[in-house]
């Protein structure tokens, strides 16, 4: 299975969107070196389908990269039915999905207009397994 980047993304601190950037450095057992969500846990990384975000885009809301707090915005990869335990290439790096969804908090803006958020259900979280760059348009194979 190949997919494509569409855009990454960091915020320097919790609690924020994410904003584009043209390209990250990602750190085994650490993260997007950066990005305020980075440490030794099984949620450095987190990764969510373009086509998931359509389906907001068609209920109304107007949405960027980030807007969901994903580091990884992706085209062409069924994201949310990956197992646990699955390896990824993107760019240079090596990533392993470690969790699939979260609990969506309740002042969630995404939930508030469109009613509902894909990223309980369909974003995905990853540890670095092997460092590198990663930029938009890098290729994702699994």
């Amino acid at each position: 299975m190949k997919g494509t980047v569409i855009a990454v993304c960091i915020s320097e601190r919790k609690g924020v969107k994410k904003h584009p950037v043209p390209s990250v450095t990602v750190k085994e057992h650490h993260g997007i070196i950066g990005d305020a969500h980075a440490g030794d846990w099984h949620r450095q990384i987190s990764l969510l389908a373009d086509e998931s975000v359509d389906k907001m885009r068609e209920k109304g809301a107007v949405l960027q990269a980030g807007d969901f707090a994903e580091n990884i915005l992706t085209k062409c990869i069924d994201l949310k039915n990956l197992p646990i335990g699955t390896h990824m290439t993107i760019g240079e790096a090596e990533l392993e999905v470690t969790q699939i969804g979260k609990e969506c908090h309740n002042d969630c803006e995404i939930k508030k207009i469109t009613g509902k958020c894909v990223m309980p259900t369909e974003g995905i979280f990853a540890v670095v397994i092997k460092g590198g760059k990663i930029q938009a348009g890098d290729s994702i194979t699994i």
